[in-house]
């Protein structure tokens, strides 16, 4: 990398502190240029330590009172020299100091741009660059250990070993493509077969670890509905902690659904509360139901709420049967008052728990039982060590299909050229999951996923 970027990788917005980033062979020149110490110039500092100054204008105005770190390569995040400049986090303030550090010979970072030269130079894989997103961009405890467990490079020796297994079995072959007299014998073919279906294995393992990680870092959706008034806005704020759905006693309040994403036993969860279902009384009502129906059907999990200080509704039966086949949890709420529900047969079998939405009763056990549905839902038990993203699932169904018909091929004495070309196909595609072998259209996608600054 010949040129030096810069960019701002504090948030937007004013704040007590924003911190400029420079990278790249030219980033201590550009700090001496616009930095005024007593202690002389930044080029001339030890390697991280950080030094109290003002950076200058065009004309030595002074434009702020910073702190200045210096960071030599290769000890720095990107394994280049670099500085971070810390100011005051005044928007006209930050853009001043930028634009600077622009003026005197940096580029402006693109998106990712400082962690994908930490990943072209070799600092960090491919699944660690993804890791540093899933951090900050985690939702829940859960997320963000899942996250480091990446960053720290679990996921990547975990790839970095089944890759050696098909190399040390791909080389095996192609010593006898090599020495073709030689030929393999039965038994060494069966040895093969057996190597690849481990490998094969340990690849099938990843792969389950999909919808956890699909969950993780982008959540579970759950529908609340049920008949107007029976406190469908009441549990979204009681399951939020906080006022997000207007609560009266005048049936049909929310015409339109409110979606807000809380934390449930480290799961990040999408709630959606709901217009009430019942015959529609005007236009507005009708499409409000619609969208009920539609937001129902898309939904992982509906909670269906039912108040049970009334006699049950044939709307809530009608809701029951045409939620069939859905994981729903049944919600009895208004248990604070007196009872006068009695379940019909085709509701009594149904995931049930009785609460209050007003005092509080309940609440927690539901949530108990929210995070049992999701395991259910998922199939997974949220313990795994590591999970993947949708770019490794991807990669590994198509280096599992590469492997299985190399298999397949082995089986059916097919030429040892033949075999071996799908087994370097399928170690290509693995090595797609830690960046071994990549595009810059590859690249290019991933890191534009980043903020500027990252």
């Amino acid at each position: 990398m010949e040129d030096t970027i810069a960019a701002i990788s504090t948030p937007v917005g004013e704040g007590g502190i924003a911190i400029i980033r420079i990278s790249g062979p030219h980033a201590l020149a550009i700090a001496d240029a616009v930095f005024v110490s007593a202690k002389g110039l930044p080029s001339t500092y030890p390697s991280h330590t950080i030094h109290f100054g003002r950076i200058t204008g065009d004309n030595q105005q002074n434009l702020d009172e910073v702190l200045l770190s210096v960071m030599r390569s290769p000890r720095t995040y990107t394994t280049e020299d670099m500085v971070e400049i810390n100011c005051h986090g005044g928007t006209q303030i930050v853009k001043s100091v930028l634009a600077q550090c622009l003026r005197h010979g940096a580029r402006l970072a693109g998106p990712g741009e400082f962690t994908k030269r930490a990943f072209l130079n070799g600092r960090i894989d491919l699944t660690q660059a993804e890791a540093i997103m899933d951090v900050i961009t985690a939702k829940t405890e859960r997320a963000h250990a899942v996250a480091e467990r990446a960053l720290e490079g679990h996921l990547s020796r975990k790839v970095e070993k089944i890759r050696q297994q098909l190399i040390g079995i791909l080389a095996h072959i192609e010593a006898h493509i090599d020495f073709p007299e030689e030929g393999i014998s039965p038994a060494t073919c069966v040895e093969l077969e057996t190597d690849v279906a481990v490998v094969i294995a340990a690849l099938e393992k990843l792969l389950t670890t999909a919808s956890e990680g699909k969950i993780l870092r982008n959540g579970i959706s759950i529908a609340i509905y049920g008949r107007p008034n029976v406190g469908k806005s009441s549990l979204m704020n009681a399951l939020l902690g906080e006022e997000r759905s207007i609560v009266t006693s005048v049936p049909g309040t929310t015409r339109d659904s409110i979606e807000e994403s809380a934390n449930i036993r480290g799961i990040p969860v999408r709630f959606t509360d709901t217009a009430g279902i019942r015959t529609p009384r005007g236009k507005i009502e009708k499409c409000g139901i619609d969208r009920s129906y539609n937001i129902l059907q898309k939904s992982d999990i509906g909670i269906h709420i039912i108040d049970l200080s009334k006699p049950l509704s044939a709307v809530d039966v009608e809701l029951s049967k045409s939620c069939a086949g859905k994981r729903v949890i049944l919600v009895l709420n208004k248990v604070d008052l007196p009872r006068k529900l009695i379940l019909s047969s085709e509701l009594q079998n149904v995931n049930t728990v009785e609460i209050s939405a007003i005092t509080g009763q309940g609440i927690e056990y539901l949530k108990d039982r929210i995070e049992l549905t999701v395991l259910k839902v998922s199939s997974t038990s949220f313990a795994s060590e590591v999970v993947i993203n949708e770019r490794h699932t991807d990669a590994l169904k198509r280096s599992i299909s590469e492997l299985k018909s190399a298999m397949n091929d082995m089986q059916s004495n097919a030429s040892v050229e033949v075999v071996a070309q799908q087994l370097r196909i399928g170690l290509t595609v693995i090595g797609e999951i830690v960046g071994k072998t990549t595009t810059e259209d590859l690249l290019n996608h991933i890191f534009s996923k980043f903020c500027i600054g990252k």
